[in-house]
């Protein structure tokens, strides 16, 4: 009996705001000197509070609605603990409990047709910091840039409902449409 692929994916989108997902920082931050566009919200710093992007959650809310997700009234972000040296505060803020939509599809278009594929969730969360592996003089040793720290992602989690790389493909290939 041969195996059956089952495939879900988590797909991350960087949103295109003017700031950060939860400072005022300045979100275009590609070819910027390291560590120019930080702020103590994005470095973690204790006693700072976080403000929500009403940009970011609009772009969430409309891709929601583009993936016919239901959109929740109440949602949650939480602290996501884990200790790396991109994410200084050793928590990253995101959803998962509570997110901001649930219980969606699209259609996919493959060889043998249209396919349907579930949304789990369409959840907002920040971005960590970038970590650059540099090799000199024998030595090895990583830099950490915090520009993209703190910047708004939004991740889209399907169902299992792929069995193929046409399917995988026909799905990212719409995803990609709409966003």
């Amino acid at each position: 009996m041969p195996y059956e692929p089952v495939i879900g994916l988590e797909v991350h989108a960087q949103l295109l705001t003017k700031s950060k997902m939860f400072c005022s920082c300045r979100a275009d931050y590609a070819g910027s000197p390291p560590n120019t566009l930080v702020c103590p919200v994005c470095l973690g710093m204790p006693g700072v509070l976080p403000v929500i992007n009403a940009q970011a959650v609009e772009f969430g809310v409309m891709t929601a609605l583009a993936l016919n997700c239901t959109v929740q009234q109440i949602n949650v972000f939480a602290r996501k603990s884990y200790f790396y040296p991109d994410l200084p505060k050793n928590y990253q803020i995101s959803q998962y409990d509570l997110p901001l939509s649930r219980d969606g599809w699209l259609m996919a278009e493959t060889k043998n047709g249209a396919v349907r594929v579930g949304i789990r969730r369409v959840h907002l969360e920040e971005d960590t910091a970038k970590l650059t592996h540099v090799e000199a003089g024998g030595e090895t040793y990583s830099l950490i840039d915090f520009n993209r720290s703190g910047m708004p992602l939004m991740e889209i989690v399907s169902e299992p409902d792929m069995h193929s790389v046409d399917e995988v493909n026909g799905y990212i290939t719409k995803l990609r449409t709409i966003l």
